[in-house]
């Protein structure tokens, strides 16, 4: 399978580390997957079920082979991966191109190929490839090509996470070391301010990824609630006002959209955010066109308008109020390459709430609550 057809669009599924962080085993694992399948993720395309750190033993064996835990694990790390593939879901796992794991597990470093080869042994579909404890003399790019090769010469598709946490300009070099999708930031947790400084941070850095090669903002805290594995991750937790935003900047930016929260325990506000599939659609837009920025003179400094442009012509249309209190935002269409002239208007639909929202000429101006967001899929109308 080629490296573009093996991930052309951003994945979806769940990741361990948000919530459970080292508190993770065979039963949750199980639990987690029967829960993504009754609530209707799986349907929805969360297809992968990803164990983050900590899985396995501190040393390797005298092979120099990984070993998960066994009390955690007590199956083995084949069985759980085939108990997820009759359920329907990929498996993805953790390892990191330094000596140790950031939670100071056995890394890959000088290992990568028989870990590779391990992974595929397991019939594990995603690894997650953390950027801990390496050598000071060792380039990042040199250690996530070296992974590439590996997983290639595995003999097993494997997609290639590339957790690198946004330093050493990544976005700049990532595309040539072969990894699916790259974290382009630091860690995300639990509250408005750290998903406000990480989508910021981003807005120039969307032409950098594309099909095969996504820009990663960090997992979903969506639905979590202040309930994280750590005091860092739990944060306090954020209002659905601020949870929605944080879904749909993460639709319309291309990110990958990796569920953090206990889904066993998830409100039905969370389920009814993680299951829009209006804004899936347009994460999973096959056309994966690059967003961009546009500014009204009108607008505050904290009111963002970004557009993306959509298959079949259609144009995602986002305003986000980050600021702390109401505001208008507004966008004149010829910014978006629409002149009055063009003898066209926008139809469009209301991707939050899920409705029509009727049809706009020339502009749009709406009143957006503190921390919320509006985000339209628009359909070019002749008039």
């Amino acid at each position: 399978m080629s490296e573009k057809s093996l991930c052309a669009l951003p994945p979806m599924g769940w990741n361990s580390w948000n919530t459970f962080t080292d508190k993770i085993n065979e039963t949750l694992i199980l639990e987690t997957a029967d829960a993504m399948k009754k609530e209707g993720l799986l349907d929805a395309g969360y297809e992968y079920i990803v164990i983050d750190d900590c899985w396995s033993e501190k040393q390797r064996d005298e092979n120099g082979r990984l070993v998960a835990d066994l009390e955690k694990f007590p199956n083995g790390i084949k069985f759980l991966s085939d108990a997820l593939h009759e359920k329907g879901f990929k498996f993805g796992m953790y390892s990191c191109c330094g000596t140790r794991t950031c939670a100071d597990y056995p890394g890959s470093f000088e290992h990568e190929f028989e870990d590779a080869r391990q992974f595929a042994e397991w019939g594990v579909d995603y690894l997650k490839y953390d950027n801990c404890f390496k050598p000071q003399h060792m380039q990042d790019e040199t250690l996530y090509r070296r992974m590439h090769l590996a997983l290639c010469a595995s003999g097993r598709d494997i997609v290639f996470s590339a957790c690198q946490w946004g330093t050493e300009n990544v976005h700049e070099w990532i595309r040539t070391t072969g990894a699916h999708l790259f974290r382009s930031t630091i860690d995300i947790n639990d509250s408005w301010n750290s998903i406000k400084e990480i989508a910021l941070s981003q807005l120039d850095k969307q032409i950098y990824s594309g099909p095969g090669c996504h820009n990663d903002m960090d997992m979903l805290v969506v639905g979590m609630n202040g309930r994280g594995g750590n005091e860092y991750i739990s944060a306090g937790g954020c209002t659905e006002d601020e949870y929605m935003t944080h879904f749909a900047l993460w639709a319309l930016m291309r990110s990958p959209l990796m569920i953090g929260c206990d889904v066993r325990k998830m409100s039905d506000a969370a389920k009814k955010i993680l299951l829009n599939r209006s804004l899936i659609a347009i994460n999973q837009d096959p056309d994966c066109c690059a967003p961009f920025t546009v500014n009204c003179t009108t607008n505050g400094p904290e009111s963002i308008v970004i557009v993306r442009f959509l298959t079949n012509g259609d144009i995602a249309l986002g305003l986000f109020n980050m600021g702390d209190v109401p505001a208008q935002v507004a966008v004149d269409f010829f910014d978006l390459g629409l002149p009055y002239r063009s003898g066209c208007e926008l139809e469009l639909f209301d991707c939050i709430h899920e409705k029509p929202y009727g049809t706009r000429r020339e502009m749009l101006n709406e009143t957006v609550g503190a921390h919320a967001c509006r985000l339209y899929r628009c359909k070019l109308k002749q008039i």
